[in-house]
């Protein structure tokens, strides 16, 4: 078994480089990682755009998804597991065309290099069971914490405060 090397993109992301594997999630709770549910239990559950998106690292359209001009309160749990992994209060609008935040709840997402497509990225998967996000750049709001992390709205199961 190939040793797995970490970077650091902040203090709070680690990198798994050299790896193709998504990071191995952590079951907490009732949340089900990818390895408790099967291919065909996916397929089952999740449209055929999240499918792509969420397992197969797909990406949707800029300014399609139903959460690019979502304003409301709440939650942003992943579509996959339920896991929480951003806060309303930490999106803004980047004029990028996808949903984008500036820091994701605590230990809720992992980040890998992404060489992909010709270019090196940083990938966001969900820390609990892998599911692909998105995205994480360097280019957010100087006044927080300069990242945009630029992820695909069905990837993402807003749950909203009453």
């Amino acid at each position: 078994m190939a040793e797995l090397v970490y970077a650091y993109v902040s203090e709070a992301y680690p990198v798994r480089v050299g790896s193709s594997s998504l990071p191995v999630p952590t079951n907490r709770g009732k949340i089900k990682t990818m390895q408790d549910m099967n291919k065909d239990e996916l397929k089952k559950k999740l449209t055929p755009e999240e499918y792509k998106i969420t397992q197969e690292k797909g990406t949707e359209p800029a300014f399609t998804g139903a959460y690019v001009n979502e304003h409301s309160k709440g939650k942003y749990n992943c579509k996959v597991c339920g896991a929480a992994l951003f806060s309303s209060d930490r999106k803004f609008d980047s004029g990028t065309g996808w949903p984008s935040f500036d820091d994701a709840i605590p230990g809720a997402v992992h980040s890998l290099i992404d060489t992909s497509h010709g270019m090196t990225r940083t990938e966001v998967t969900c820390a609990h069971c892998g599911a692909h996000l998105g995205h994480v750049f360097e280019d957010g709001p100087k006044e927080t914490t300069c990242k945009r992390f630029c992820i695909n709205s069905a990837s993402l199961d807003l749950k909203k405060e009453e």
